[in-house]
């Protein structure tokens, strides 16, 4: 046996007095749904850009320059070329891993030479 509301509402929402009904169009979730997931930036370019940004002036990183420019372009595109800005954010990372990569080769080279010893 099923108590439900002649008015088709089958529960009391919290706080209202007994036998009240809440008014139509109340009723099931929170605010608004979330935005598609097609839409603004990726994160990975917003993350890229700003490690290329911090590679740059941390590091001396020159390849940090086209990196952060390509994930700029990235993020502008986003919605628009999908395909082209994830290729641009690979692009960008690569550039990241290339200009660490040079630096600490560079680094050893030094360190071998011995002109870190002054």
């Amino acid at each position: 046996m099923s108590q439900q509301d002649p008015s088709g509402y089958p529960y009391q929402p919290y706080g209202a007095p007994y036998g009240e009904q809440p008014p139509p169009g109340y009723g099931y979730g929170y605010g608004y749904p979330p935005p598609p997931r097609g839409q603004g930036p990726s994160a990975n370019a917003i993350v890229s850009l700003v490690l290329n940004l911090f590679a740059l002036v941390s590091c001396c990183n020159i390849f940090g320059i086209p990196g952060a420019i390509l994930a700029g372009m990235a993020i502008s595109r986003a919605s628009r070329e999908p395909e082209r800005a994830r290729t641009m954010v690979i692009w960008s990372w690569v550039l990241l891993g290339l200009g660490f990569a040079l630096g600490l080769v560079l680094f050893i080279f030094l360190a071998l030479s011995g002109s870190l010893n002054d």
